[in-house]
């Protein structure tokens, strides 16, 4: 019960924190619509991980390998010239870097299905999540 007051309190005040104070991140300017393909892209990341936790927890590499490949550089393919464009080059790399580690997971599961390996995977990936997050944050252009 706690728990769920202190995430209501939290959730409550989230809108005024972020007025209130600069979060030290690096803002990247884009379109509603290019903040929305992003944003979407980054939820993909994390249905992707969760999809691959659940399908280490019953050893199915082949689901694995397919969610984990439908991440992976194929996916940075479909990404727009114009917004690619503005995007901070540390940002891109970080994107790229994300993808490859999609692959890397996806290739693993192909390969040697070794849920420690994969595990260990899915820890340098939510590496790059967690400073990406840390590190940029998404205006709308004016």
């Amino acid at each position: 019960m706690k728990i769920q007051l202190l995430y209501v309190s939290l959730m409550a005040a989230s809108p005024l924190m972020a007025q209130s104070f600069d979060d030290g991140r690096q803002p990247i300017y884009v379109s509603a619509a290019e903040r929305g393909v992003l944003l979407s892209e980054m939820r993909g990341f994390l249905e992707t991980v969760q999809g691959t936790v659940d399908a280490l927890v019953d050893e199915d590499m082949a689901a694995i390998a397919e969610l984990n490949s439908a991440a992976g550089m194929r996916a940075a393919a479909g990404t727009p010239a114009a917004l690619t464009a503005k995007l901070p080059e540390p940002f891109r790399q970080l994107g790229v870097s994300t993808h490859k580690l999609f692959d890397g997971i996806a290739q693993e599961a192909t390969d040697m299905g070794d849920a420690a390996a994969i595990t260990a995977q899915i820890g340098g990936l939510l590496g790059n999540c967690t400073a990406c997050h840390a590190s940029y944050r998404f205006e709308i252009e004016n």
